[in-house]
């Protein structure tokens, strides 16, 4: 399941959660963004052991500005808090899946 995350509560959400967390910055108005919300879904239900949020950049200034996103979609992949891995841009399901398996098996 796809949860939002926000300025308020992405500490908690994200950087405390522990373990492999994707986030996915995205606007209503992407049309990218709205292709990858589907696949993401699907990874969510098929990776029941990482956590998937999503960031509604019109609505999180501060968080997007922080992080460096300056183009849609942008996929953060955490781990213990700590971004190790980014994409930009439209990506396929094995895209997405690679980026995930990449979180899973770091050490950071």
């Amino acid at each position: 399941m796809l949860v939002q995350t926000n300025d308020d509560s992405f500490q908690a959400d994200v950087l405390n959660s522990g373990g492999v967390v994707l986030v996915d910055f995205y606007a209503t108005w992407c049309g990218p963004c709205r292709m990858l919300l589907p696949i993401l879904e699907t990874l969510a239900e098929e990776n029941p052991d990482i956590k998937i949020f999503t960031v509604n950049v019109d609505e999180s200034v501060n968080l997007y500005s922080s992080y460096d996103v300056r183009n849609l979609p942008t996929l953060l992949i955490f781990k213990n808090g700590n971004v190790i891995a980014r994409n930009v841009g439209a990506v396929t399901k094995s895209e997405v899946d690679d980026l995930i398996q990449f979180g899973k098996n770091s050490t950071e």
